[in-house]
């Protein structure tokens, strides 16, 4: 039965018909943002397509108020690492950022830039789900390699309820 109402769930939740619109949270406090954050799950990005695990982000502010992105996972072929930068598109829209991994020099071109909202957040900095508008990715982040459950499924219900479709959803961490 569980699975029937997430399978309903999912069909009524597609782009465009969402209950709830897709929102960044009120305030990203980009210091206690700061630090490690492993991976519990995402959805498929062509940037991640040769993860296959040990999959972290490690964001560090820097003076001018951007943040130094560092995305890191294991291979086949050994770990990669992949090192961008973060901006807030509107000094207004506090949750929203934009990430670019491009060289720095290219970093004047608009389309190199990327929504990056933080659409839930732990009081504590302890978890996160990013997501964009667009409701094609999306990340449910942790302090450490593993989520409680009764969490996990919360910030699933709550990305089905923004039109997000988590039929492609890859589970990387371990969820307690």
């Amino acid at each position: 039965m569980r699975d029937l109402l997430a399978a309903l769930n999912r069909a009524m939740a597609a782009p465009g018909i969402a209950s709830t619109p897709v929102t960044a949270v009120a305030d990203l406090d980009l210091e206690r943002y700061a630090g490690a954050w492993h991976e519990i799950a995402r959805l498929p990005m062509y940037f991640q397509r040769k993860c296959t695990g040990n999959v972290t982000a490690h964001y560090t502010p820097n003076i001018d108020g951007t943040v130094t992105v560092e995305n890191r996972c294991d291979t086949a072929e050994g770990p990669i690492a992949s090192r961008g930068i973060a901006r807030r598109p509107e000094a207004y829209a506090r949750g929203k950022l934009e990430v670019t991994f491009v060289p720095p020099w290219l970093r004047w071109l608009p389309l190199v830039w990327a929504d990056y909202w933080v659409l839930a957040l732990d009081e504590d900095y302890q978890w996160a789900m990013v997501g964009q508008p667009g409701r094609k990715y999306l990340w449910i982040l942790s302090r450490t390699p593993e989520l409680e459950g009764k969490t996990f499924e919360a910030l699933k219900a709550q990305a089905v309820a923004m039109g997000y479709d988590l039929s492609a959803l890859i589970v990387s961490s371990h969820v307690a």
